[in-house]
């Protein structure tokens, strides 16, 4: 007689641990650490990570990416039905694009009490003033998400160059 064991269904911690790793792909293309993924019916349609650096762009966020990315996959800019996960709470730029996009829920890790507008500095996702108000669950899988940062923004201070021009790295130090 055998005993099916029951699909394990996916949880926010599984799919944030997937945007640690492209935080992680950040970190080692010298980019400030900051992973998304976008989820719809329990499926990664879209991850990225941060590219300014590397692209020469200041809109090139892991949100903003990975909103592209999901948009071109299922062809409409509606993401009603998807959930984003982001190791950082977004900024003000990116709170905005997610409104924008529709989408249905944002999960983050680490607060950021310098530039987040999903709570922290501001609250766009909440503002009923607008369109569309997105859930947000935050905090999952915090403590990775902001040890990465903390590393990243200590190495940084380490180089010669002192190289940082983020508002973020005085919060992870």
């Amino acid at each position: 007689m055998s005993s099916d064991s029951p699909i394990k269904s996916p949880t926010d911690e599984d799919f944030m641990r997937e945007a640690l790793k492209e935080a992680r792909t950040a970190m080692d293309e010298d980019e400030v650490p900051v992973g998304a993924v976008i989820v719809q019916d329990g499926r990664i349609v879209a991850r990225a990570h941060n590219q300014r650096e590397t692209l020469k762009d200041p809109t090139a966020h892991a949100e903003m990416i990975a909103l592209t990315q999901a948009s071109a996959a299922v062809e409409r800019w509606r993401l009603t039905d998807m959930t984003i996960y982001v190791t950082l709470e977004p900024c003000a730029m990116c709170a905005g694009a997610l409104v924008l996009a529709r989408i249905g829920r944002l999960v983050y890790a680490a607060r950021d009490p310098k530039a987040g507008a999903c709570g922290s500095v501001y609250d766009v996702l909440r503002d009923g003033r607008l369109n569309h108000c997105p859930e947000v669950t935050e905090g999952v899988c915090e403590a990775e998400a902001s040890d990465l940062l903390k590393r990243f923004f200590h190495a940084r201070r380490r180089q010669p160059d002192g190289a940082s021009d983020s508002a973020t790295s005085e919060q992870f130090q």
